[in-house]
């Protein structure tokens, strides 16, 4: 069933997403839609509109892997989790303000240790390169003199525009805001390959019928994790950590994880302790 309302969503939601996305759209807490009283103090996550993770269903309500894992860890330490839908590109700025108070949407740690606070990490993901299924690009060497399209100030921009891990020399980047433009570009021949997690390419393919073909040789194995500003001093990263720690052990993370994806545990395994 929650697939069925993935690909609902999905299929007629991309310029109504848009619209959320300009407007800030909040989703309602457990209290405001059972009408009972909650007096625990809110933490306002922001998040990309990023299938599996973090996505509207067709009722209008926040859900995916990252939303469900928010509410259970911060209802733990004792918070009440509301969602918001941010401009991805200004998430450093909307944390410094405090608009949010997190960022918790499929957001890769390695690279940024020293950039934000982190609580986690609670899975591990692949930046991937994906190409169309009579592509001649089989290898991350083959990308020499291609056009790329990624996600702007994701892990997949950084790594191809600071040429690290020894990528090839492309003949154009190409960054777009909106995660699903990147499939458009692709299906279209606009672009030779596009890069992004694993999951999310993936996850597209099955919604709207499309295949791709992913590399398989990985651009990177990263952890994913929660960020909060350098500058908060509250504590709450260090008890999310905790409450993600508890959660992996008693198998919750797994549970919820599950709910999603196929073969839970392989995004598990080998996600880093803090």
């Amino acid at each position: 069933m929650q697939k069925n309302k993935r690909k609902i969503f999905l299929v007629g939601g991309i310029i109504a997403a848009a619209a959320v996305i300009m407007s800030g759209c909040q989703t309602k807490t457990a209290s405001e839609q059972t009408g009972a009283e909650d007096d625990r103090p809110h933490i306002m996550v922001g998040c990309d509109d990023y299938t599996p993770f973090s996505y509207m269903d067709v009722d209008g309500n926040m859900t995916g892997i990252d939303v469900e894992l928010a509410r259970e860890a911060f209802d733990r330490i004792g918070y009440q989790a509301d969602f918001t839908f941010i401009n991805w590109e200004d998430k450093k700025k909307l944390l410094k303000d405090g608009s949010i108070d997190c960022v918790w949407s499929s957001f890769t740690m390695d690279g940024r240790e020293t950039e934000y606070k982190w609580a986690g990490p609670y899975m591990k993901s692949k930046q991937v390169v994906a190409v169309n299924i009579d592509s001649d690009i089989y290898t991350l060497n083959d990308l020499e003199g291609k056009t790329v399209a990624v996600q702007s100030t994701t892990k997949p921009e950084d790594l191809f525009r600071s040429h690290e891990a020894g990528l090839p020399e492309l003949r154009k980047i190409i960054s777009v805001k909106n995660r699903d433009v990147l499939f458009t570009f692709l299906s279209k021949g606009y672009v030779d390959a596009i890069a992004a997690h694993d999951t999310s390419i993936v996850q597209f393919s099955e919604d709207f019928d499309m295949e791709y073909r992913i590399l398989e040789e990985p651009l990177l194995n990263v952890n994913l994790g929660v960020a909060f500003d350098l500058d908060d001093d509250r504590g709450i990263d260090e008890q999310l950590s905790q409450a993600i720690k508890e959660m992996r052990k008693d198998g919750t993370i797994e549970d919820i994880v599950s709910e999603y994806l196929p073969g839970a545990d392989r995004y598990l395994e080998d996600a880093d302790e803090k």
